[in-house]
């Protein structure tokens, strides 16, 4: 008999000898029930309470290491854009970089938000049998795929609109190949990212280490890298048959939307999945948006500075990285407490910053607001060294430009957390599931000011005459 049930059992023997005593009092059954009510009410309270943390140590320790990792492999994608922006794909195509922070976005729509659901799930306990592990998997999966296939092609078209408003042409050969291009990359590497988020949680899980602080980062990791080689190649291919095998894009494309159909029915039959499969489009479809304004951003950017492609993925990557472990750290602890539609009675949703990175309340996640805020310079500066020591890019790495990018970098990264924090608790107030929604916008606004930030700081060392870092290039 558990501690509740003891303390019950031993109300009720007392209301038994009260009653025999002195003849009075309530029934035994109306004792029984109130004295019930009120203890679960208090192990209720009491769960919320013995919620068990993790040290600081340790979770600085489990998200740093996929931190790096996730870095190096933006890292990766920077050199590998660095090198395909000369192509002729790109030189002939340019809306192929709008494209690039719309899938590369799409990452952090689909393997991040799968990440965090899981992530959820295996932290409540649902990933421990075998029936659980291939319902969550079977169902995620074709939702993913089913999602990426859709905002793929969707991110295509708003690639082609996004190039028709400065030059008011479309050409017809162009937008199929970029539509190709994003509905194999989009189905391509999510479903070998699909696999890898999976198999990375389930390992977490057996090794007692939180997924929510591991997770994330992992999927960057490979995400950046992998999209990015996938778009260069199959651009590349297309541009290069465009003319000789004039039915291979047009057939890419019709097979891929003619399969929407069968990734949606498995996912319409999951519990898991099949709320989702109608409610999570709004935050992956507005997301694709937002980070194709920034394609937009970036494709005039690279035009005027060459250096900008080498830290765009870098820059963009570290700050939707740590937002995402925030937001489904965030999430989880939501899922624990209780169910969406209630906060708790010490999470507010209208903070200010102050709040945000500096109360200490155990449910504040002010701690690793900060824990995470320490690891932006320390890390930037690493992955920095990795692109000089490599003679990477079209940039010199003077001390103006240093500390130019990396204010960059921390104000980014500040805006992203605190906007997690308000944004997450406002959707779970709101009756909605952050684990599905949250992630998409937060990486999407990532990308944005990122991109946006970027430019600004390269304009602004033009402007101050650094020409050492050959940004008027």
């Amino acid at each position: 008999m558990d501690v509740v049930g003891r303390e019950i059992y031993k109300r009720r023997i007392g209301g038994h000898k009260r009653m025999s005593e002195d003849g009075q009092g309530m029934d035994d059954n109306e004792q029984y029930t109130s004295d019930t009510c009120v203890l679960l009410n208090q192990s209720v309270d009491a769960n919320e309470e013995i919620i068990p943390d993790e040290s600081v140590w340790a979770t600085a320790i489990q998200m740093f290491i996929p931190f790096l990792l996730a870095g190096f492999g933006m890292v990766g994608a920077s050199l590998l854009l660095d090198k395909v922006q000369h192509w002729p794909v790109y030189q002939n195509i340019s809306e192929v970089y709008i494209l690039v922070p719309a899938l590369l976005g799409l990452k952090g729509n689909l393997e991040m938000t799968l990440a965090s659901r899981l992530s959820t799930h295996a932290n409540l306990g649902h990933l421990d049998t075998r029936k659980q592990k291939l319902s969550l998997i079977t169902g995620n999966l074709a939702l993913i795929l089913c999602q990426a296939i859709v905002v793929g092609f969707l991110a295509s078209v708003a690639a082609v609109v996004f190039g028709w408003v400065p030059t008011g042409v479309i050409n017809i050969k162009h937008a199929l190949l970029l539509c190709a291009s994003s509905i194999v990359t989009a189905f391509g590497a999510s479903f070998v990212l699909g696999i890898v988020m999976i198999g990375v949680i389930m390992f977490s899980r057996r090794l007692n280490i939180n997924p929510d602080n591991v997770a994330t980062p992992i999927a960057a990791s490979l995400g950046d890298l992998t999209t990015l080689a996938c778009l260069s190649l199959f651009a590349s291919i297309f541009y290069h048959s465009m003319d000789q095998y004039k039915w291979l894009t047009p057939s890419l494309i019709v097979l891929g939307l003619s399969i929407v159909p069968l990734w949606s029915y498995i996912a319409s039959q999951n519990e898991h999945t099949h709320k989702v499969l109608f409610s999570g489009w709004s935050p992956v479809i507005t997301a694709m948006i937002i980070s194709s304004v920034g394609g937009l951003i970036l494709d005039f950017t690279v035009s005027q500075y060459k250096g900008v492609a080498v830290f765009q993925l870098v820059i963009n990557g570290v700050g939707g990285n740590l937002v995402a472990v925030q937001a489904s750290r965030i999430s989880t602890e939501l899922h624990r407490r209780g169910k969406p539609g209630k906060l708790p009675s010490h999470m507010q949703v209208c903070i200010s910053p102050c709040s945000a990175f500096c109360d200490k309340k155990e449910t504040s996640h002010g701690g690793t607001a900060q824990m995470l805020m320490l690891m932006v310079i320390p890390g930037h500066l690493i992955f920095s060294y990795t692109i000089s020591y490599l003679k990477a890019g079209h940039t010199s790495f003077t001390l103006i430009f240093m500390i130019v990018y990396l204010m960059a970098a921390l104000l980014q990264v500040f805006l992203l957390l605190y906007s997690a924090q308000v944004l997450t608790l406002s959707m779970w107030k709101s009756g909605i599931d952050p684990d599905n929604s949250a992630i998409p916008y937060l990486t999407a606004l990532g990308d944005l000011l990122g991109t946006m930030l970027l430019g600004i700081a390269f304009q602004f060392l033009y402007l101050i005459g650094d020409r050492d870092s050959d940004v008027g290039d």
